[in-house]
């Protein structure tokens, strides 16, 4: 059994509207997206971060970077590439979001839904909880998403 961490923070990019933001694979409407040179999903990167933490295949970074290079934008391939590197069952995938906007809690069910799609798992076993860190920090404060997610394999 092994367990990793993995950690990933956009800011939004106010100026943009074009761009959806997607977390989780889901569209969120009517809200800013994130800026970045992919579709910014910051839900599907921390989770590529915890998958290469088991893998020790560092996906995100030169590997996505490439992937964009070529015109994959969409979060689900870098998640899809970590993935061929893992050589162990999934059990439980735990994601904490910290943001101002957009709401979160609305959107779990889907979120859930999408991830464990792409993870092949039950939805039981994908966690997904939300804060705005009390303003604490930026992103308590409005300016981006920051989220951690912890995966347990065996």
């Amino acid at each position: 059994m092994k367990t990793a961490i993995g950690q990933d923070s956009h800011r939004f990019d106010f100026d943009n509207k074009d761009k959806p933001l997607i977390l989780g694979g889901v569209v969120f409407d009517n809200c800013p997206p994130l800026s970045g040179n992919s579709d910014a999903d910051v839900v599907l990167h921390s989770i590529t971060n915890a998958v290469s933490g088991i893998t020790t295949v560092n996906i995100i970074g030169k590997t996505a970077d490439d992937m964009c290079r070529n015109g994959i934008t969409d979060s689900k391939a870098y998640l899809q590439e970590a993935l061929k590197y893992l050589e162990y069952d999934i059990l439980h995938v735990s994601i904490s979001i910290e943001c101002k906007t957009p709401k979160i809690t609305p959107k779990i069910t889907d979120m859930r839904k999408s991830i464990s799609s792409i993870l092949n798992i039950p939805e039981t076993s994908v966690g997904i909880t939300a804060t705005t860190g009390e303003g604490l920090t930026e992103f308590g404060d409005g300016m981006g998403i920051q989220v951690f997610t912890i995966i347990t394999v065996n």
